[in-house]
């Protein structure tokens, strides 16, 4: 637990952007989402494609750098994906969004959807708003989705975004297919 804080005291707080969907909101990472990312990671079939090496999160530790990272990338560019809940509950859904370490194949919006809620279309909703928000915001021409080849959830969450596989990439040391969701496409679709 975090100790209390002196009186006058502040601590860095990442202050990004939120955007609302019909059935989600977008926000920054806070800490009370920690556990719920783990939940989410802790899944074998989700650790298989999400995780750097594939294999579950388990550990409360593990939970915690895993959300470290994603929610270090907002303090070291100033965006990065996105907690995704659900407005009428307000629960975890999962992650989406902008994601572009060293060593990635171009500017990514990824997306992590935890188990209780694939089907709903709500990884398709979460990314559009993403990707509505990438193109807004930064001067791009494509943005990328990394799928792992045998992820076809991922694949139709692609298509239904009018993304297009554009060839295959290593990342991390495994193969995936390289989706592209291009601007003048994603322009004239949305």
């Amino acid at each position: 637990m975090i100790p209390p804080l002196k009186p006058g005291a502040k601590l860095l707080r990442v202050d990004g952007p939120i955007i609302e969907t019909e059935r989600l909101i977008l926000r920054p990472w806070r800490s009370e989402d920690i556990a719920a990312n783990t939940a989410m990671l802790s899944d074998p079939g989700t650790a298989r494609y999400i995780t750097p090496d594939g294999v579950a999160i388990t550990t409360e530790i593990g939970g915690w750098r895993n959300a470290a990272v994603i929610s270090g990338h907002w303090a070291l560019h100033g965006f990065g994906m996105f907690v995704v809940e659900e407005k009428a509950s307000g629960t975890f859904v999962g992650r989406v969004g902008p994601f572009y370490p060293p060593v990635w194949p171009g500017f990514e919006v990824g997306w992590g959807v935890a188990s209780e809620f694939r089907g709903k279309g709500y990884a398709v909703e979460a990314a559009r708003a993403a990707i509505n928000w990438s193109f807004a915001t930064f001067e791009l021409d494509r943005i990328v989705h990394c799928i792992d080849r045998e992820n076809a959830a991922s694949q139709v969450v692609a298509r239904r975004l009018g993304a297009h596989q554009e060839g295959e990439t290593m990342l991390l040391g495994h193969a995936c297919e390289l989706w592209v969701t291009r601007r003048q496409t994603w322009s004239s679709q949305n």
